[in-house]
């Protein structure tokens, strides 16, 4: 570590000034007292810069040597703790400097340690999530072939059930970890995306097509806010865009009451921006999860046995597309009213004709 001695002298300046004003004037009562008063202030004066320098000095010196080796003892300490931010900076014995360069280390502490518990929470809450959503299909396809091991293999009605629905835990496996795959890839930024223009109106149409059956068993209606006569144009990976349709409009669905409605509207937001709305009047979310709403496996639902399936990481998944293109998601919700999500796109630059 480098050294460099920031000094600051008023401590020895004005012990030394008291010492010498001491001595001065005990000097000047003696000389007084055996009444030598030839070049009695000459000598004063002499005396007292004589006593002053080296009073000075060897304060200065011994106080800052004394408080160097206690203070590179702090450092050393600190240095264990691998504050880069710290231990970078030359040994200093000012003590304002000292005490700003301690403050300033115990609040970047303060903070990494609330950053460190945050995390050691969040850490908490996906191990457990993740162990929750695995067990269940896997315990559900062991279930069944245990089932079928014991002697229900014999018989071909309930063979062939008890196959078809180990299957779909399986497939339900495959899901969740083929949305864990892509949003690894998204957060360590390794999903390329292929921008294209395209017409988002178009795209939204295709979604509600490919969701009407869904959409049709709790008699939801899959609608625009208006007429839209002309394409609107956005730059974007659609295939991308379109998962993120298909996510919100799916959670709308699901948490949709039946006999409701689920509206997308695309509304100019600036000159180069369009926002996307997808509007349900279903269930709504409470307030304080809307926070944590884009976690992955965080569910609004904490019970064991939910209502809807799903992997828990669609939300996430929407919102590393969305930042991934370098644009923004919202959320405003209000219990047993509804909700609304909306996301930025860029326009599509006008083609020259």
């Amino acid at each position: 570590m480098s050294t460099r001695l920031k000094k600051s002298y008023k401590f020895a300046f004005r012990a030394a000034l008291i010492i010498t004003i001491i001595l001065a004037l005990s000097l000047s009562l003696f000389l007084l007292y055996q009444k030598q008063l030839e070049d009695t202030w000459l000598m004063l004066l002499f005396f007292t810069i004589i006593v002053f320098a080296v009073t000075f000095i060897t304060i200065q010196v011994r106080v800052e040597r004394y408080i160097y080796r206690r203070i590179k003892k702090i450092y050393d300490d600190v240095s264990l703790l691998e504050s880069s931010s710290f231990t970078a900076h030359p040994v200093t014995t000012d003590m304002k400097t000292l005490t700003e360069e301690i403050e300033k280390f115990a609040k970047d502490k303060k903070i990494e340690i609330d950053t460190l518990k945050i995390r050691e929470e969040y850490r908490k809450d996906f191990l457990g999530n993740i162990s929750h959503e695995l067990k269940t299909p896997l315990f559900t396809v062991q279930g069944y072939i245990l089932t079928l091991l014991d002697g229900a293999l014999e018989d071909k009605a309930v063979r062939k059930k008890y196959l078809q629905r180990a299957q779909k835990g399986v497939e339900r496996l495959i899901y969740i970890i083929k949305d864990l795959d892509l949003i690894t890839k998204l957060e360590v930024g390794d999903l390329n995306l292929e921008l294209s223009d395209f017409d988002i109106i178009e795209l939204i149409q295709s979604v509600f097509e490919l969701l009407e059956i869904k959409a049709g068993k709790k008699n939801i209606s899959l609608t625009f806010d208006m007429n839209y006569e002309a394409p609107v144009y956005v730059r974007a990976d659609r295939d991308k865009i379109q998962q993120v349709l298909s996510n919100l409009i799916v959670n709308s669905i699901k948490y949709g009451h039946h006999d409701g409605t689920t509206e997308v509207s695309v509304e100019n937001l600036i000159r180069n921006k369009v926002i996307v709305r997808i509007t349900d009047n279903g269930e709504g979310i409470p307030e304080e999860h809307i926070p944590r709403l884009f976690e992955r496996f965080y569910r609004v639902d904490k019970s064991g046995s939910r209502k809807e399936g799903g992997s828990g990481l669609g939300l996430s998944i929407v919102k590393h597309i969305i930042e991934a293109h370098g644009e923004k998601i919202y959320v405003e919700s209000v219990v047993d009213v509804g909700s609304e999500f909306s996301f930025t796109l860029e326009k599509a630059k006008p083609k020259n004709t």
